[in-house]
């Protein structure tokens, strides 16, 4: 059955998102990020997808204090990610591939979940606002092969956009590594949407914008948890 992960994204601190990557079209939906993480816990979720956008900007992590506060107040399972630059905070597997092998061996390939994000199915970094053309396809078989076992991945062209996500996308994904846990990230709409998903047999959903409009009712995952 389908992991139910919600999304919190962090700019100066508040809960935010979004639309298709773009930090000119933000929405602010919570000033108190560890408020909405409670919320999430007491539907009964135990995982948390929580991105520092400023960090994924920035190349630095910059909202350690919400994290810091979400991993002590809650119970919450938690995936970080947006400015790890570094070996004290992890590098982008782009960037430093040496480096995320040498990860992969002292923290175990259960610890490092792959971001794959993808524009015209090609690898987008740096919080999305750089391009490059290395097919996705490629790069995450690639990681498979080294190891990885979990793997995030957003097609920034629905991100946001509660317009569904791109289901051609994961399934080729999943079908080229069937070895891989595919976590869909983006264009969630529905209830429907994770359903599709699930019936596909991807491992898990992040789900962000469709909760904070209201779309999706948190009593909807009740199945799922």
């Amino acid at each position: 059955m389908i992991k139910i992960i919600p999304a919190i994204d962090i700019i100066d601190g508040k809960c935010v998102r979004l639309s298709q990557g773009n930090y000119s079209q933000k929405t602010i939906y919570n000033e108190n990020p560890v408020e909405v993480a409670k919320m999430f816990e007491n539907a009964g979720i135990s995982q948390l997808h929580l991105v520092d956008l400023d960090g994924a900007k920035l190349k630095r992590i910059v909202n350690h204090k919400v994290l810091a506060e979400i991993c002590t107040k809650t119970n919450l399972k938690v995936d970080f990610g947006g400015g790890v630059q570094c070996h004290e905070m992890i590098e982008m597997a782009v960037r430093n591939p040496a480096l995320v092998l040498n990860w992969l061996e002292k923290y175990g390939s259960e610890k490092i979940i792959l971001g794959a994000d993808a524009k015209n199915e090609s690898i987008a970094v740096s919080g999305w606002e750089e391009d490059s053309d290395l097919s996705i396809y490629s790069f995450v078989k690639n990681w498979v092969k080294n190891g990885i076992q979990y793997c995030i991945s957003t097609d920034v062209a629905k991100d946001g956009m509660l317009a569904g996500p791109s289901f051609n996308l994961y399934e080729k994904l999943q079908t080229e590594n069937p070895t891989l846990n595919v976590i869909a990230s983006g264009g969630i709409s529905c209830i429907g949407d994770i359903e599709m998903l699930d019936k596909m047999g991807i491992y898990g959903v992040i789900v962000g914008k469709a909760i904070y409009e209201n779309k999706i009712n948190l009593s909807e995952f009740a199945p799922y948890l």
